[in-house]
Order: structure tokens, then sequence, then C-alpha cells
């Protein structure tokens, strides 16, 4: 068993509750953690593993079609779209970062984690 990664993705996404972050979009950074019930024998071949670019080329295709209101709905999307890929996926986990909020206030972003 062993977990794959990828960290600090970046999308420009149109969700939001308020009309102005569909119209207008935001940054998104999201993290994900793909935990795996291979044992890898070290063959060094794609088989003996889940490719980490299918991961990517997904959460893309499911930010560019996604209109949700919460980045709950879009982490669970995710999670439930990685994990009908293989059952050879035990857990997903997912990180989503908003960079631009309409809140008055100074900070960097705001976070969700998720796991399933």
């Amino acid at each position: 068993m062993y977990k794959i990664k990828i960290n600090n993705m970046k999308f420009r996404a149109h969700i939001g509750v308020l009309p102005e972050e569909k119209i207008l979009g935001q940054n998104l950074e999201i993290d994900i953690i793909v935990e795996t019930n291979f044992d890898f024998s070290g063959k060094d071949e794609l088989t003996e593993t889940l490719s980490y670019v299918d991961f990517y080329e997904l959460i893309k295709n499911i930010i560019s079609q996604s209109e949700a209101d919460l980045i709950e709905s879009l982490a669970f999307d995710i999670i439930k779209s990685i994990k009908a890929t293989t059952s050879k996926i035990t857990a997903v986990e997912v990180h989503l970062r908003k960079l631009a909020v309409p809140i008055e206030g100074i900070f960097d972003s705001v976070e969700i984690e998720m796991r399933g």
C-alpha cells in the first residue's frame, strides 16, 4: 500500500455562491492524496501503479465543467470521480483552496479538507 500525491495544482474556476464569483471566476489550488492498496513488486511498469496524469486530467475536467456553489461540492465530486476509476483506491483526500474570496480582511486563502 502507498499514496500518490499531487500538490498545488492551479486552476481557474467559475464556482461560488455570489454571482460575481461565477461571472469573473477565481483561482483555486488543489492538493490530492490518493491511497492505494497496490503492493508494489518493484517492476518498473505503469501496471504496477496508478497514473497521476489521469488524476490531473480528471480534476481539470471536473473543474472546467463545474457550476458548484460550494467548494465542498467540488471536493466531493473530485473524490467520488477518482474513487470510481478503480477498486485499487482505498481513500482520497482533497485540500481545496480559494485564493480570493469576497471577505473584507487580510488572509492568503480559504481552504477545505475532505476525505472519502
